[in-house]
Formats: C-alpha cells, sequence, structure tokens
C-alpha cells in the first residue's frame, strides 16, 4: 500500500461505509416522502459510484487499468440491494501487484456493505467470453466507465461492438426468454410471481431494451416510437408499467431489506399499503394490489410479442416470401396472419373475431404479426353491445368453440388482447383476479382456461393413455363443445359475493339465450354451472357406499348424459386448481360414484347398482388368480356384514382375504402395508381384537410419523373384531412409501400388543400461506337421513395429527367413529365423519363435543 498507509485506507474504508450508509438512508427517505423511481435507481448509482471510485483511488489503482461499471449498473441503474457488478479491464495479464491491488479493491468493497459480482478480464479474455456466453455478451453491452484508461475502454467499445453478431443475439435473447418462460410455466399468472423474472416481469421490458441496444434501434420507449416500431401511446404506456414495477421491486426491497423478488403472500398486503390500496368490500387490499400487477404483467407480455416481431422484420429484412391473400381482410405473411390493411378492424368489426377462427383452420399459421395484433388490442373496444347483439358475430364466437383444433390457444390469446373480457363482460372482472382458498395456484380467469385445456385433452389421441375413461366418454358425448361453454362459465362469477355457482348460472343462461342453444343444450350447460361442485362434494365428503347417497346424487343428476357431463366437467375442474390437488385416489372416488350412479340411473336397484355381488364375485375370482382354493373366504367373511362389502372395492376384499383368511380370530394383532398404484401413498390395514381407544392410538402413531390420513374406513366384524383401513400421504416426501412399510408394520403391531399411552403428533409449522390467509375451523354435527347416526363435518388447517385431535374428543365423549372421509383441499382439509353413541342424543352434549372440537382445531 505505497501511495497510502494502513491508516490511511482503513480511514478511507470507514468513510466509504459511513458515506454508503448515509447516502442510502437519506435516498430512502426521500423516496418514502416523495416516491419517484429515479431518487432510489440513479440515487443509488451515483452514491456508489462515489464510493467505489474513493476506494479505487485509496488503492492507488495503475492508470492504464480500466474499471468498468456493467449490467444494470453499467445502465446507471441500482435497485436498494441490487448487486453491483464491475468489470476489471487489463491491457494484459496481471502481475503479482496488481493482483494484490485488485483483491484488496474487491474485499474493500465487500467490507463496506456492497454485494459485488466481478470479473477482471484482458481485452481479448473479455470478448472471448462474449462470444461464448450470452449472460456475459449482454452485462457487457451498457458497460459504463468508470476511471481508468479511457483509451482501452474505447478499444473494448469498438471491438465489441465489431463483433456483436446482431442475428445471433436476438435469436439467443429469444431463446433465453422461452426457457426463463419455462421455469416460471409460461405464466404471469401465479399467486406469488417474481416481478423481475416471471413472464411480464422486469426481465421482459429489460431484454427489449437490449436488443435494440445491440440492433441499434434506440436506447429508451421514445426512440422505439421514432423509429415506428410502437406507438408513441405504447411508448409512454411502457414507460408507466415500468415505474410500476420499478416501485413494486423498491418496495419489495425495502420491506424486506435483501435482494427479493418474489411477491410473496408475506408481503403482498404491506406492498398494497404501501401502495395506498384499500381494501374493497369483496376483496383484500393484497387481491386489489396483485389484480393491478397482473394487468401491467399482461401488457407486458402483449408488447414483448409484438417488439420482438418488429424487432425480427427490422433485424431479418428479407426473411419470409410474398405475402399470400386469405380473403378481402386477411393475408399470410411468413407464416403469421396479417390484416390487409391498417384499418380492417375499424371497417369490418367482425374480423376481430375471424382472426381467431382463420388461425383454427389454417394450420400453417402460427400466429399474428406484430400490426395486427396491435390493431387487434386498439380495436378491442369496438367489441359493445351492438357488436354483442350481432347474430353474426354471435354466430363466429360459437364457431370458435366447434373448431377441431386451436381452441385453448386461440381462447388464450383472446385473454391475452382483452377480447373476451370485452365479448363476455362478466369475464372482465375474474381477469388478473386471485383466489385464496390455499387449493387453487391460478387467478380465476387463468384457472378457467386450464379446465378448458383439461376438457380439450379429453378428446385428444395423444392424450388418451392419461385419461382413457375421459376420452371414451367425452368422444361419445354429442355436442361435446357444450362442455367447453361450461367451462367457460363455471367459475365467472367468483368473486362478486354470494354462491358464485348460481350468480354464472344466470350469466349462462343470458349467454345461451342470446345464442340460440336449443332448449335442451342450454339447460344442460345452466346444469352443469349450477351443480360444477356436487359431484366433487359428494364424493369427498359423503358416504358413497351408502345406497340412500347415490339415490339422493342420482335423483339431482337426473340422466345419464347430465351424469357424464358433470363427471367430465368436475375431473377437468379439479386437475385445473393445481397440480398438487389431484391424486389417483381422488380420482377413484369419482369414478366409483360415477359407476354406481350410472348403474343406477340404468335401472340396477342400490345394492346392484353399488355392485355388492359383483363385488365379491371379483374378489373370489382375485383369490383364484392368487391360488387360493374355493371357499377358503369363508371363515372370514361369515363374520363380515354387507356394509363392509359395500365400502371395500373387489380388490382391497381380496387382499384383505389373502392376508386374513387363515388367522380369523387372530389373537395378536395383524398391520399391514402397501404402496399405492403411481406411488401416490401408502395404504394400511389392521386387524385386531377391539379395543378401547384403539382408533385414538392409530391415528396419533401416524400423526408422528408426519403423515396425512387420506382415507379412513372404520369396521367392527360380528365377531368383535377391528378391520380398519387407511389411505395415509406424505405431503413432504413421497419417495420413501417403500421404505416405511416395514416400519409401520412392526412398530404399530408393537404398540397395538402392548397399548400405552397414545402417540401424540408432534404440531407442525404453519406454512406461509396459512399465516397470511388463516382458515377459521368450522364443526357442525346433524343428523343423518335415516336418523341411525350423525354426520360430524369439519373444516380447518391440514396438518398431519388432525385426525388424532378430533379421534381423542370423540373418545373422551364416547362417540364412535364408522367412516372419515378426508378431502385434502391444498392446505385445506374439509373432512366428514360418520359417527354415533348415546350422547349425541342429548343437544348439549352436542354443543360441547363442537366446543371442544373447536378448540382442539385452532392453530
Amino acid at each position: 500500500m505505497s501511495a497510502m498507509s494502513i491508516d490511511d485506507f482503513q480511514a478511507a474504508l470507514a468513510h466509504a461505509r459511513e458515506h454508503l450508509a448515509n447516502g442510502c438512508a437519506r435516498i430512502r427517505a426521500a423516496y418514502e416522502a416523495h416516491p419517484a423511481t429515479s431518487t432510489v435507481l440513479k440515487g443509488r448509482a451515483h452514491l456508489v459510484d462515489e464510493a467505489i471510485l474513493h476506494l479505487w483511488r485509496a488503492c492507488a489503482m495503475p492508470r492504464e487499468v480500466a474499471l468498468l461499471a456493467v449490467g444494470g449498473y453499467g445502465r446507471g441503474e441500482l435497485f436498494p440491494h441490487s448487486d453491483v457488478d464491475l468489470l476489471v479491464l487489463l491491457p494484459a495479464a496481471a502481475d503479482g501487484p496488481l493482483q494484490a491491488r485488485i483483491s484488496t479493491l474487491i474485499g474493500a468493497l465487500w467490507d463496506v456493505g456492497l454485494e459485488i459480482g466481478q470479473s477482471v478480464r484482458t481485452l481479448d479474455e473479455c470478448l472471448e467470453a462474449a462470444e461464448e456466453d450470452i449472460t456475459v455478451q449482454t452485462n457487457l453491452l451498457e458497460a459504463r466507465l468508470l476511471d481508468g484508461n479511457a483509451d482501452l475502454f474505447e478499444e473494448f467499445a469498438q471491438r465489441y461492438r465489431a463483433q456483436l453478431d446482431v442475428h445471433a443475439f436476438y435469436k439467443a435473447k429469444q431463446l433465453e426468454q422461452e426457457n426463463r418462460y419455462a421455469r416460471f410455466n409460461d405464466t404471469p399468472y401465479a399467486l406469488e410471481p417474481n416481478c423481475k423474472e416471471s413472464p411480464g416481469g422486469l426481465r421482459d421490458l429489460q431484454m427489449l431494451g437490449w436488443i435494440a441496444r445491440a440492433a441499434g434501434l434506440g436506447r429508451n420507449w421514445r426512440d422505439l416510437a421514432r423509429r415506428r416500431l410502437i406507438t408513441g401511446a405504447e411508448a409512454s404506456e411502457l414507460r408507466s408499467i415500468e415505474r410500476f414495477l420499478q416501485h413494486v421491486r423498491i418496495r419489495l426491497h425495502y420491506l424486506t431489506g435483501r435482494a427479493e423478488d418474489r411477491l410473496l403472500f408475506d408481503h403482498q398486503e404491506k406492498l398494497a399499503r404501501a401502495f395506498g390500496i384499500e381494501a374493497t368490500a369483496a376483496k383484500r387490499a393484497s387481491e386489489v394490489f396483485m389484480q393491478r400487477y397482473y394487468v401491467n404483467a399482461k401488457k407486458i407480455t402483449q408488447t414483448n410479442t409484438i417488439l420482438l416481431q418488429n424487432y425480427g422484420a427490422e433485424i431479418f429484412p428479407n426473411r419470409g416470401g410474398a405475402a399470400f391473400v386469405i380473403n378481402e381482410r386477411f393475408q399470410a405473411v411468413r407464416e403469421l396472419l396479417d390484416i390487409r390493411d391498417e384499418d380492417t378492424f375499424e371497417r369490418h368489426p367482425k374480423a376481430l373475431l375471424e382472426c381467431f377462427l382463420l388461425l383454427q383452420q389454417r394450420s400453417e399459421l402460427k400466429g399474428m404479426t406484430a400490426r395486427t395484433l396491435r390493431a387487434l388490442w386498439l380495436n378491442r373496444t369496438r367489441i359493445n353491445a351492438a357488436f354483442r347483439a350481432d347474430p353474426a358475430n354471435r354466430a363466429l364466437f360459437m364457431e370458435l368453440l366447434k373448431q377441431k383444433r386451436g381452441i385453448v390457444h386461440e381462447f388464450r390469446r383472446m385473454n391475452q388482447y382483452g377480447i373476451l373480457s370485452h365479448y363476455l363482460p362478466a369475464w372482465r372482472r375474474i381477469v388478473g383476479q386471485m383466489q385464496h382458498d390455499l387449493f387453487h395456484v391460478y387467478t380465476v380467469d387463468q384457472h378457467i382456461l386450464m379446465v378448458l385445456r383439461n376438457m380439450r385433452r379429453f378428446t385428444m389421441g395423444e392424450h388418451a393413455h392419461e385419461y382413457p375413461l375421459m376420452t371414451r366418454l367425452i368422444l361419445g358425448f354429442e355436442r361435446h363443445w357444450l362442455l367447453y361453454v361450461a367451462a367457460l362459465f363455471h367459475d365467472i362469477a367468483k368473486g362478486r359475493g354470494g354462491d358464485h355457482s348460481q350468480l354464472g348460472k344466470g350469466d349462462a343462461r343470458e349467454f345461451c339465450e342470446h345464442h340460440d342453444l336449443a332448449p335442451d343444450d342450454a339447460e344442460l350447460v345452466v346444469w352443469l354451472v349450477a351443480h360444477h361442485l356436487t359431484m366433487s362434494q359428494v364424493a369427498q365428503k359423503e358416504d358413497t357406499t351408502d345406497p340412500e347417497v347415490i339415490r339422493r346424487f342420482a335423483d339431482t343428476v337426473q340422466t345419464e348424459r347430465r351424469l357424464t357431463a358433470l363427471y367430465l366437467l368436475t375431473h377437468a375442474d379439479i386437475r385445473g386448481t393445481s397440480p398438487k390437488v389431484w391424486n389417483g385416489w381422488k380420482g377413484k372416488l369419482l369414478e366409483d360414484l360415477f359407476f354406481a350412479t350410472q348403474r343406477l340411473l340404468r335401472g340396477a336397484t342400490p345394492q346392484q347398482a353399488l355392485g355388492l355381488d359383483d363385488r365379491q364375485e371379483d374378489a373370489r375370482e382375485l383369490l383364484r388368480y392368487h391360488g387360493l382354493r374355493p371357499g377358503i373366504e369363508e371363515a372370514l367373511w361369515t363374520q363380515l356384514d354387507a356394509v363392509y362389502f359395500m365400502r371395500h372395492s373387489a380388490e382391497e376384499i381380496a387382499w384383505h382375504t389373502r392376508i386374513l383368511y387363515f388367522r380369523p380370530q387372530s389373537e395378536e394383532p395383524v398391520v399391514k402395508a402397501r404402496v399405492l398404484d403411481g406411488d401416490e401413498g401408502v395404504q394400511v390395514m389392521v386387524f385386531t381384537p377391539d379395543q378401547k381407544d384403539l382408533f385414538v392410538r392409530m391415528t396419533g402413531f401416524f400423526g408422528r410419523l408426519g403423515f396425512s390420513i387420506l382415507d379412513a374406513k372404520v369396521h367392527t366384524t360380528r365377531h368383535g373384531y377391528a378391520l380398519d383401513s387407511f389411505i395415509l400421504q406424505d405431503p413432504g416426501n413421497a419417495a420413501h412409501y417403500r421404505d416405511v412399510i416395514q416400519l409401520i408394520e412392526h412398530e404399530l403391531t408393537e404398540r397395538l400388543k402392548h397399548p400405552g399411552p397414545s402417540d401424540r403428533p408432534t404440531q407442525g409449522r404453519l406454512s406461509r400461506q396459512m399465516k397470511h390467509f388463516p382458515i377459521t375451523p368450522q364443526i357442525s354435527i346433524q343428523p343423518d337421513e335415516p336418523g341411525k347416526h350423525f354426520i360430524l363435518s369439519l373444516v380447518a388447517a391440514d396438518r398431519p395429527g388432525l385426525l388424532f385431535s378430533v379421534a381423542e374428543v370423540l373418545a373422551r365423549h364416547e362417540i364412535r367413529l364408522h367412516t372419515a372421509k378426508i378431502a385434502t383441499l391444498g392446505e385445506r382439509a374439509e373432512d366428514t365423519f360418520l359417527i354415533s353413541g348415546a350422547r349425541l342424543a342429548l343437544d348439549g352434549q352436542i354443543l360441547q363435543v363442537e366446543r371442544e372440537l373447536l378448540e382442539r382445531l385452532q392453530v
């Protein structure tokens, strides 16, 4: 440290540290008093410039070396906790003393509190790295000289520009964006998006800026407008949207005290307050804020598509052949649909729908040209009441739903460019609307489009292996496009307050009347919207082995056509909520309900509908298949009543019988476990002489192991044995199911052989979602229709040990549990139990049980 003593250098360090701390506090105070993005972005960049230059000079760096700011810092913008990217540019490889000075500088910069991303390269190394890595090439694009050798920097800038292949750069940035979109599920509408990296985030805007700069098309939005790549209005809107996202990221950094770019539930309410957003009668402040975020993200993805095409036309001016005329309104240019005149939509408003129909009908078209997309967006407001009332336009809209291909793709595009929300006014209210029910992971409009996608997949041969029954049913369903109409309207009334099924029913009826659907078809669509939750509720919450439950459900659906339509819609709907909500077990519940109801509607008796006789015969065939001689099952089966055979499948009956046929009166507990098909959980069978608090001990044991109980069937045989069955799932570690089978069998057997205090599951930590959107427990105990049993219904936050808490309270009040229907929707448990007990005949006792359950379910 020849130019400065150690003490002087330490003083320089202290000065830089204090300068940065005071400057950051001053910038934050100024921003909070008068929020302006430049206060932070330019202010912090300038502040960091001063600190770095102070330390650069304190280290007495040689003049032949250049210090460059690169990346966002090179652009002269720094968010509160952004990294500071630096390049130390050398004329030749550094010797020992220079390397030591550079190390001292970098260490000093970290010491004063800067997050440094540094590279030290010669000019040739720099250009070589840029040639090989698009990220390096992009960072260098906005390089700015901070201090040092200006001639070296100028030589770097000239050689970098000469080496830059604009064509390759454009293609690489497009590919980079596609990969980034794939990481974030190709949607800006995630409930916790990343405001920098997600589609529609700041990175999209930055990428547009990089390509424009690389191609010499401009350095800001105004430059692009002057080049007529966007309009002046679009340039102003882009700047406004950019400022909004910059404010979001600035406030996120200040809220969290770190470089946090994810709009987590933890931050959304605070961000809403920071933006001065208030809650409404129907929506939280965070929901209003996020809807605003989604609207802006959507506009960015629109502009991104338009500008990338315009850039492509500038960068590849001779790409593609001559235009091919389709009709008087449209032509094909480079495999893209193009309006023949700028005023096409003004002179022919029906073309606002026709363009999507052409994309469906002409497989050679890969999309729309930029000018068509822009014109589509600018003319969307021409879809008004008069447009919607025009029979020709109504017929066009219906044609969009009846095509053989492209339905989902074009409806997504219609949603993206505001066509859908103008044609269906009710749709406008659900665009970007969040759903804080902890199992929907998409906004309402995106969920509906996912359901439409699922319904379409049922019709496609390439997906038949995934949904063989669905494919067979929908291909045999006359005018299956009616199901697409029902899908569009099933959740369209979400967020209005009240029952969205009934409100949506009115919207669906109006649509069907306006679009001249036949009375029977209209009634089917309206009925589906009104009852789209019914089948899932019956399958997941009621005892579908009870003939009376099947009869009531059959009375609701009335016809096999309705049943098939509801089954298809329910399947598509559940799969469209979240990848985590659907599982094979839920699919089996729906399938069993479908077939039982179908048999009843075809004239079978309730017992035949449930397949009791067939089930026993099928179980016998399975036993013969496994080599067991005829009649071997009778010793066990004579102890089992009809309720057992109704509640278990033929395969389960055969499994139980193979394990128990030679020990129907075993003195020791028998515990067997197996992995379910698809590794979706573990099934456990327990057979033991009935004993006090048996169910409490078993649920406590499973809870202690961290398992959630998806289903429980509790049965007592004629000779006093408990024959219980459980479906278990570990939300956190599905891979270890096969490893825990022996543990479950051995440990549970030992606990049943040597009864002791019940295992008490440890209470798991609440998820972030549950902390911010807590579920208030709800308990209801009502007599069933025959009056022999009671139905206990609960809604609560799901957690391991939930069923143990319920079982413990019931055992204390000497209440017997017959079946448990566990419906886990994300992190929300909606469970139903069939119970009985002498004390339930007393109103006061029911209230006491409900009160104790509510206390246990509070988390």
